[in-house]
């Protein structure tokens, strides 16, 4: 028994060391009831009163990665901010490749395929920015906003 038990907390352990990110338009990976110490669920209300909950967790690399979840209990938008760029293509899921195609466009066109990159298009809006060791970003579904919350309500 005390075996078992010693097992399930070393998986627990290690699932909770892993990069899992949740993708735009998916359900949350962070939730209230994720058994990880660093990950909190803040219940926020917009200007209008509109509840949406934010899921805020530490990875393994220090950085913070934020979920953005609303009562249809699907991701609008990412944060995060921390020592190393997360894995947009885990976060941004099915948009990744459109978000890819417009930031190469972007990069030709500058002559550097270094820097931030803002892609505004109409189904997600991606901000990336910082430098070596201090990277920040976030994402929306322009289209996923509930009524009341804009993107400035995303931190």
């Amino acid at each position: 028994m005390k075996l078992r038990l010693q097992c399930l907390l070393a998986a627990a352990a290690f699932a909770n060391c892993l990069s899992a990110y949740a993708a735009l338009g998916s359900s949350p990976t962070y939730t209230a009831t994720t058994t990880a110490s660093s990950t909190q669920a803040v219940m926020r209300l917009s200007a209008t009163s509109v509840p949406y909950t934010v899921s805020e967790a530490t990875l393994a690399d220090g950085t913070l990665v934020r979920e953005y979840v609303g009562q249809s209990g699907a991701v609008f938008a990412v944060s995060w901010h921390g020592p190393h760029m997360p894995d947009l293509s885990s976060l941004l899921g099915s948009y990744f490749a459109g978000y890819l195609d417009t930031v190469n466009q972007q990069h030709a066109q500058q002559g550097s395929a270094f820097g931030p990159a803002t892609v505004q298009r109409s189904d997600v809006v991606v901000q990336t920015g910082g430098h070596m060791g201090a990277f920040v970003g976030r994402a929306w579904l322009p289209t996923g906003l509930p009524a009341g919350v804009s993107s400035d309500d995303i931190q």
